[in-house]
C-alpha cells in the first residue's frame, strides 16, 4: 500500500477508524458525554484533514503544468479547498 499514492491518507483514515472503535466502547461504558463529545470532535478534524489531503494531492496531480500560471491556479485551488 506504500506506493498507492494516497497511502498516508488511507493510514490516517485507518487511524481515525480505530478512534471510532474506541467511541463506540466509550458510549457503550456510559462514559461522559462531554467525553464522548471531544473524542467525536477530534474524529471529525481526522476526516475533515484526510479530506483536504486528498483534494490538495488530486489538485497537485491534475494540474502539472509549468509555468506561473499553474503555480497560481493550484494556490487559488488549495485556497479554496481549506474551505470544503
Amino acid at each position: 500500500m506504500s506506493d498507492h499514492p494516497h497511502a498516508a491518507i488511507a493510514r490516517r483514515l485507518k487511524r481515525a477508524n480505530g478512534h471510532i472503535e474506541s467511541i463506540i466502547q466509550m458510549i457503550e461504558q456510559q462514559r461522559p458525554c462531554a467525553q464522548i463529545a471531544q473524542q467525536l470532535q477530534a474524529v471529525e478534524g481526522a476526516i475533515e484533514n484526510a479530506k483536504k489531503a486528498l483534494i490538495h494531492d488530486h489538485f497537485s496531480h491534475s494540474l502539472k503544468a509549468s509555468g506561473s500560471k499553474a503555480h497560481a491556479l493550484l494556490r487559488d485551488f488549495r485556497q479554496i479547498a481549506k474551505y470544503l
